[in-house]
């Protein structure tokens, strides 16, 4: 047969090729390629409203001057506008302007492709693949009840702790169970990282600047954010000020910085309080004995009207009205020697309200604080990380040795006895420098590590100078009484307790006597603007054999000038039933807005 050579096959582009309508289709399909590709090289010139923040800073508006309308609510002193409510969704935080081409980006295409790493975070991806279904909203009122569960003494009136039904006029801690001692397992989670050797050797805590530990970054940004941000630019640039009549210079550490930072506290500053929680534990302020501060702050904040906003938007701060107190005395099972159920308790409530409220988790609770006077405050946050790393707690029981109190970011409170609710200014005051015969003086019971060494060396002497008493002997008492002795003493010696802090700090500058502080590793209440050696004598614990020696050292001219500006402090130390400029509770709010306004980022 002969053999026939076939004619060549067309070649499929070519078969393709002939088709008109497939040539349209390419085209069509490479001209929106072409446009995608020149609007995603495109610089965008405007910025969303409200960015997810992923880098180091606050967004910046380029089109109008930094923290412009901080500055104008600043210096019009009216009322913040409302914050716009969070987003619902990440939807919300990208702009809509630029959409990708849909057939770029159907089912279709290979899935190697990663749309979220491969376009800038300014150019929204498509909707179905940030749309994902919102989660379901939790009944947060059944949770919080179903986990916490009051006992039944919380809806009773608390009785008197210890330490108000002793008195022979001096200041005097109850006997709590020492819980780190005997249970050693417990304090093992408040360790964070090991105190360096100058932070832990002296006494003198006030030596060193610590920077703040290093900011959270909010979700999303709100006004509350560009007013911290100029507050701190505000304060970072403080004009210098002299001849202050209401603030005595010598006291601070740089009353120019305090009074520019104090101005715009009371112009800026919007606290939101949580009114979630029962009584007595929330919303029940104890005024009496040496827990007082916490119950006095609650008090007041809770009445004030220049701070305190019902719109949580418009917050740069977000107070925790609970009680450190009453969680004590409703909560602590005695003889079990634990503080399990506190800490459960707190725990729960701080998760009930980042369930129920978007606030906390925007910031993780850096602007949220609490304040918490008993010694077991710091120790009932151990369940919760971010309340114990993140939150703002002023706190007396301030000790930088047990991993808990983080300089910088929380606040020394100051530990107040007061004895009568209704008159909480009832006899302060003492005599003059030149009239104060006794040296040093001491009275209280012999708990802590450095009582007993107190006592052992200067107790039970015959020596006029050193007047030091496990207790005030009945024959002493009936020609002096406690504070009288305090009253008529040059130097009073407030030794550490079963904590750091002690009352008789703040009772020594209410009877204006210069108070000798022996408590290593104490953060000293208001250490952020107060210059403490300007009116007192920090002594390391080591040093207590040498107590005499070092207060006979100090140059009488150095001991009138201590006693006088003692007597110029004692102003913001004192509680008002209606706050005053510059006393205990602004001094507190001022600390706590301080330390919110040193973690801001500052916009690069």
């Amino acid at each position: 047969m002969p053999h026939h050579i076939s004619s060549p096959r067309p070649l499929l582009p070519r078969k393709i090729l002939q088709r008109r309508p497939a040539v349209v289709a390419c085209a069509a399909v490479a001209v929106l390629a072409a446009a995608a590709i020149l609007l995603l090289a495109a610089p965008t010139t405007e910025a969303p409203s409200r960015t997810l923040l992923a880098g180091g800073s606050l967004p910046s508006r380029p089109r109008e001057e930094p923290h412009a309308a901080a500055a104008e609510r600043f210096a019009e002193s009216s009322s913040l506008p409302p914050a716009e409510a969070p987003p619902p969704s990440l939807k919300s935080s990208f702009p809509s302007k630029i959409a990708p081409v849909p057939s770029m980006f159907s089912a279709s295409e290979p899935e190697h492709l990663d749309t979220k790493s491969s376009f800038p975070s300014k150019i929204a991806p498509v909707p179905s693949m940030l749309s994902a279904p919102e989660p379901e909203h939790l009944d947060t009122k059944a949770i919080f009840s179903t986990r916490i569960t009051p006992s039944p003494s919380m809806f009773f009136e608390p009785a008197s702790s210890p330490v108000e039904n002793f008195d022979d006029r001096s200041m005097e801690e109850p006997e709590h169970p020492d819980i780190k001692e005997n249970s050693p397992k417990e304090s093992a989670p408040f360790l964070q990282e090991p105190m360096s050797s100058d932070s832990t050797s002296s006494s003198d805590v006030s030596s060193d600047r610590v920077l703040p530990p290093d900011p959270e970054i909010p979700l999303w940004s709100t006004a509350a954010d560009e007013d911290l941000i100029y507050a701190k630019k505000e304060i970072a640039n403080a004009p210098l000020v002299s001849g202050q009549p209401d603030l005595y210079a010598p006291l601070f550490r740089n009353v120019s910085i305090f009074k520019r930072s104090y101005e715009l506290m009371e112009g800026l500053l919007k606290v939101y309080i949580y009114h979630d929680g029962a009584k007595p534990i929330f919303h029940s302020p104890y005024l009496k004995g040496i827990y007082a501060s916490e119950g006095w702050f609650m008090k007041l904040i809770e009445g004030d009207q220049s701070f305190v906003v019902r719109d949580p938007n418009r917050a740069h701060l977000f107070y925790l009205p609970y009680s450190s107190r009453q969680l004590e005395h409703n909560l602590y099972v005695p003889g079990s020697n634990t503080l399990e159920p506190l800490s459960i308790f707190v725990k729960n409530y701080i998760d009930m309200i980042s369930a129920k409220f978007p606030y906390w988790n925007r910031t993780k609770g850096t602007d949220h604080f609490f304040v918490a006077c008993h010694d077991w405050g710091p120790y009932t946050t151990k369940l919760h990380d971010e309340l114990r790393k993140n939150a703002i707690k002023a706190l007396c029981n301030a000790d930088l040795s047990e991993g808990v109190f983080i300089r910088g970011r929380d606040v020394s409170l100051p530990e107040t006895f007061v004895r009568s609710p209704r008159k909480p200014l009832g006899g302060i005051g003492g005599k003059p420098a030149s009239k104060r015969s006794i040296l040093a003086f001491f009275a209280g019971q012999m708990h802590g590590r450095v009582r007993p060494i107190l006592l052992r060396h200067w107790g039970g002497k015959d020596d006029a100078d050193m007047r030091i008493y496990s207790r005030l002997p009945r024959r002493i008492t009936r020609r002096m009484n406690y504070v009288q002795h305090m009253k008529s003493t040059k130097y009073c010696i407030c030794p550490m307790g079963y904590e750091v802090n002690s009352p008789r700090i703040v009772e020594a500058i209410y009877y204006e006597c210069v108070p000798v502080i022996i408590a290593d590793n104490f953060v000293l209440p208001f250490d952020d603007v107060l210059d403490w050696s300007a009116f007192s004598v920090v002594v390391p614990e080591r040093d207590v054999p040498r107590l005499k020696e070092i207060l006979l050292e100090i140059p009488e001219s150095r001991y009138v000038a201590m006693q006088s500006n003692v007597r110029k402090v004692q102003r913001h130390f004192l509680w008002h039933p209606k706050p005053v400029k510059y006393d205990i509770f602004h001094m507190i709010l001022h600390s706590v807005w301080f330390s919110r306004v040193n973690q801001v980022l500052q916009v690069q």
